[in-house]
């Protein structure tokens, strides 16, 4: 039998402490542990990205990180993102939304916070990106319906 281990890491603003297996995946930590169910479990092998979330700001494949290593981190997932008292979104989802880049959602998640976790680089360098550095950005997430133009059209608005 091996051993637990105790993390303790913000997740969506609220500060957790587990004890967890050491082999324990990020998206089991969420999904299982949590309740949260928006990161989403797709290929299991990093491909498909639709299990991305961000860890303290980078976007992370959860279905390849250990949880252990999220000990001391913050970790945002798709749930964790501010709506405003008002009803208003994530401006990610609402610019995809608006330039309709989402149709069956499976990898709508995992998208939303790789645009994040780029948009959110971006900004700090001041950089206004091209459709190709976009496309890049993204490529780690499998999209079957939209074709990504939209995707790209929806960052494009974002700057």
């Amino acid at each position: 039998m091996s051993q637990s281990i105790k993390i303790n890491f913000t997740i969506n603003g609220k500060r957790t402490e587990l004890t967890i297996p050491p082999y324990m995946l990020l998206i089991d930590l969420i999904r299982e542990e949590l309740g949260l169910k928006g990161t989403k479990p797709g290929c299991l092998e990093g491909e498909c990205g639709a299990c991305t979330v961000l860890v303290n700001g980078e976007a992370v494949n959860s279905c390849l990180y250990l949880a252990i290593n999220v000990d001391g981190k913050e970790v945002i997932t798709v749930e964790g993102l501010p709506v405003t008292p008002e009803g208003e979104i994530d401006p990610v989802q609402e610019a995809l939304i608006q330039h309709g880049a989402v149709q069956c959602g499976f990898c709508t998640p995992g998208m939303v916070m790789s645009i994040k976790s780029f948009v959110a680089q971006c900004n700090k360098d001041n950089i206004i990106p091209s459709p190709d550095e976009i496309k890049k950005a993204i490529e780690g997430n499998l999209c079957r319906c939209t074709g990504y133009v939209k995707i790209v059209e929806a960052v494009e608005s974002l700057f």
